[in-house]
């Protein structure tokens, strides 16, 4: 377990805190596309890292990310006009591009020179796999952008969810390299069935196993750490494991094994100490996925339905998620649709920022204890160095790849690499 004092350091991420600071130097996702959909559309708040910013498209169809207060008297720039190719304040007709400049002073008689001189805060943006992706550290250690894995080239089908989650973002990052819990929280989403392995029917992710007790291995590495979960499969367990080899990648990524439709990835993002946006997203490159309106419905994640404009869950903790006990007389494990919430529901009980010193830990924890320790481990390093964790190289990123299948129990899950998995997958 924990001390209170490496939990503290682990989820702070607001003004000096560490982890922020160590986040701040990894490309991060600010929000999704959509959320800025078309030139001159209305702006968007977005709160990373406890800082509040405002997104928006200008009249060319460029993003930009500035600080939400004007630098003139601190109003918000969220309320602002979004027009000819700038974000203008209402308080006083200051107005800003995207790259922060100062364009525009209607308060201020002209030829005082005051506009070349006033700069907004703004941050470096990239559009890329459905996402407004920013820079928030020094320019001067800015790392070049590179595809997410969830997105390697410009044509991938992404399909995305996103839910504002009421708790720390460690909570949520725990919860997607946990493979012991979904053979229960989530048993009713993923059953067991007579498949070769994960399959997506439309209405839930079938498995080949009813253990629910994995055996699990984990293996560091510089960019975080991999591990597999093995069960006992339905068929030929006396010659083959029932294998799911899961990447956590620094900060917050998790490569969850993925379905015979579609990838899956998720994202925890801090939006504070005490709150984080979750992305899950349902990824393919090499065919067509499943269509985002459809992957929201499948989740539980539909905006108007079961998420208000500002991305929260409608059934939250004040009206028990949602619960029906009666669908649980009648056969649902937890009575709460959509496999996200269960695990927001589960997140958001430990509170805000669950305490880890108090937690009775068992075998099954042992992604998590990884995942606890490699983050505590980077970020006091960070502390004395000034250096965030190394990433992969371009040889390395192939080999980091999500995997589910059937494999011999005379095989060592940690020699499929990226190409051997696709090739033990297409075998099956």
């Amino acid at each position: 377990m924990l001390t209170a004092e490496e939990n503290e350091l682990l989820t702070r991420v607001t003004g000096d805190a560490p982890m922020g600071q160590m986040m701040r130097r990894f490309w991060l996702a600010a929000c999704m596309l959509e959320e800025i959909p078309e030139p001159d559309c209305d702006p968007v708040r977005v709160r990373i890292l406890g800082e509040d910013l405002v997104a928006f498209r200008d009249s060319d169809g460029r993003p930009g990310l500035l600080e939400e207060k004007c630098p003139h008297r601190r109003a918000s720039l969220f309320y602002g006009r979004n027009e000819e190719c700038g974000l203008r304040c209402l308080y006083h007709g200051w107005k800003f591009d995207v790259d922060g400049n100062c364009t525009d002073m209607s308060s201020e008689p002209p030829g005082t020179g005051l506009v070349e001189k006033v700069k907004a805060k703004a941050y470096p943006v990239k559009e890329w796999g459905g996402f407004l992706w920013t820079y928030m550290g020094e320019p001067a250690t800015m790392p070049e952008f590179k595809p997410p894995f969830f997105a390697p080239t410009p044509q991938t089908n992404v399909a995305i969810f996103k839910v504002v989650v009421n708790c720390n973002w460690a909570q949520g990052v725990e919860g997607a390299i946990d493979s012991a819990h979904s053979s229960s929280l989530h048993s009713t989403d993923m059953p067991p069935a007579m498949v070769g392995g994960s399959t997506a029917t439309g209405t839930a992710w079938q498995r080949p196993s009813t253990d629910k007790s994995p055996r699990l291995q984990v293996q560091p590495t510089h960019y975080g750490f991999n591990y597999a979960a093995i069960r006992r499969p339905i068929k030929n367990a006396n010659t083959h494991d029932y294998v799911r080899i899961t990447h956590f990648v620094a900060p917050h990524h998790v490569l969850i094994p993925p379905n015979n439709v579609y990838n899956v990835s998720q994202m925890n993002v801090p939006v504070d100490d005490e709150h984080h946006a979750l992305y899950i997203l349902a990824w393919q490159d090499k065919g067509p996925g499943v269509d985002q309106e459809a992957w929201r419905k499948f989740t539980g994640t539909q905006l108007g339905i079961d998420l208000d404009k500002t991305y929260r869950k409608i059934d939250n903790i004040g009206n028990n998620f949602g619960q029906d006990r009666q669908a649980m007389k009648l056969g649902s494990f937890t009575g709460i649709r959509g496999f996200p919430n269960q695990d927001i529901a589960m997140w958001e009980t430990m509170g805000a920022i669950g305490e880890r010193e108090k937690e009775i830990l068992a075998a099954s924890d042992q992604a998590v204890v990884e995942f606890r320790r490699s983050m505590v481990v980077f970020v006091q390093e960070f502390m004395k160095t000034g250096e965030p964790p190394a990433q992969f190289s371009d040889e390395e990123r192939a080999s980091v790849a999500a995997f589910e299948g059937m494999v011999a129990k005379d095989a060592d899950w940690r020699d499929l690499s990226g190409a051997k998995r696709e090739s033990a997958r297409a075998a099956e």
